[in-house]
C-alpha cells in the first residue's frame, strides 16, 4: 500500500480489525520512510447494483442519495448521525443480499420507510410525504392514520 503522504510503497500494518459490521477490514498502517500513520479499508468488490427508475431508466445504486434522503427525513429529530448511517448500511445490505442485479426504486423506498417507521415516526412521515408525493394535507392524514392504526393493532 502506497503512503498517501510521501508516496512510498514500503508501509507496514500495525493493526487490523473488522469494520462496518464485518463487511470490511480496517487496517492501521505506518510508512517506512516518513513514519506517518494512516488507515485503509479493505472491502469486497461487489457487483454493481442497478436501480430501475419509475420511467424505466437504469442507474447505478448511489448510497449517497440514500444517505441524503435519510438525513433530510431525520433532520432535527432525536436520531443520531451514526444511526442514520447504520440505516443506510442496513438498506444497502438487504438490497445486495437479494442477489439481484436490478432493484426498482419502489422497493428501495418501501424498505427505507419500514426502517424509518421503526426508528422515528416523524422521520417516517417526512420521507413518506416525499416518496408518496402527497398532493395535499389529506395524504398526510391518511399516512398518520395508517401509522396510528398499526401502532394500536400491531
Amino acid at each position: 500500500m502506497r503512503c498517501p503522504f510521501c508516496k512510498n510503497e514500503d508501509t507496514k500494518v500495525l493493526d487490523s480489525r473488522p469494520a462496518e459490521d464485518g463487511c470490511a477490514i480496517r487496517r492501521r498502517r505506518e510508512c517506512g520512510r516518513c513514519s506517518r500513520r494512516f488507515t485503509t479499508y479493505e472491502r469486497v468488490d461487489e457487483i454493481p447494483l442497478m436501480v430501475v427508475k419509475k420511467d424505466g431508466r437504469r442507474e447505478p445504486f448511489d448510497r449517497g442519495k440514500l444517505l441524503t434522503g435519510l438525513t433530510l427525513a431525520c433532520r432535527k429529530r432525536p436520531v443520531a448521525a451514526g444511526r442514520v448511517h447504520a440505516l443506510a448500511d442496513e438498506v444497502e445490505r438487504e438490497l445486495r443480499a437479494r442477489g439481484e442485479l436490478e432493484v426498482p426504486t419502489r422497493e428501495i423506498g418501501e424498505l427505507v420507510m419500514e426502517k424509518l417507521r421503526q426508528t422515528d415516526e416523524v422521520a417516517y412521515v417526512r420521507f413518506a410525504s416525499v416518496y408518496r408525493d402527497f398532493k395535499d394535507v389529506h395524504g398526510f392524514v391518511q399516512e398518520i392514520e395508517k401509522l396510528l392504526g398499526a401502532r394500536n393493532y400491531g
